[in-house]
């Protein structure tokens, strides 16, 4: 990497770059071009190139898919159940989660917030995967891995569940009803 891990963390570090301010900006339909901007009028030119150079090189920030998502994803389609993605992510990037993100291709639908400029945990968004999926409140289960999206979710009548790990999540679905294998 061109960044030592000191000034990669400390980009990371909010109160020192304002990364993730930034972040929720493009998530929120803000440009890149105009993120980049924003830090650099904000943080300064060290950290708006940081950034640019991230935007740049974003591909090798992805870490992949977590694994035994792909199997559960594929055993609760095979059992007829709807998955749909509800995602924060800056428009222009997303393709590079879809190329490198297969398990994407899989779902019965996406709302990127990017694309719509509404951004979890805002109920305004859940509303409007509700109208694009073409699914109820009362029954959709959202699940996500930050809690407070599972509040948000829960403000816009969709239950919502930490994601912690596949074979937990499987286990709780399974628990409530839903028929797919079971971990052997």
């Amino acid at each position: 990497p061109r960044y030592s891990q000191k000034t990669i963390d400390a980009f990371l570090d909010n109160d020192i770059s304002g990364f993730y301010d930034v972040n929720d900006l493009m998530d929120g339909g803000t440009s890149t071009e105009e993120a980049i901007a924003i830090m650099r009028e904000r943080k300064g030119d060290k950290w708006a190139d940081i950034l640019d150079y991230y935007i740049k090189n974003f591909r090798d920030s992805l870490t992949g898919i977590v694994p035994g998502a792909r199997v559960l994803v594929d055993d609760l389609k095979a059992a007829g159940i709807g998955v749909w993605g509800l995602s924060n992510w800056e428009a222009s990037l997303f393709h590079v989660a879809e190329e490198q993100c297969d398990i994407l291709q899989k779902l019965d639908g996406k709302l990127v917030s990017g694309f719509v400029k509404l951004r979890k945990p805002h109920k305004e968004i859940y509303d409007a995967a509700l109208k694009e999926f073409g699914i109820k409140a009362d029954g959709a289960l959202f699940i996500d891995d930050k809690a407070m999206n599972i509040v948000g979710s829960n403000a816009a009548g969709i239950r919502g569940v930490r994601f912690q790990d596949p074979v937990k999540l499987r286990e709780l679905l399974i628990a409530n009803g839903v028929n797919i294998p079971d971990v052997q």
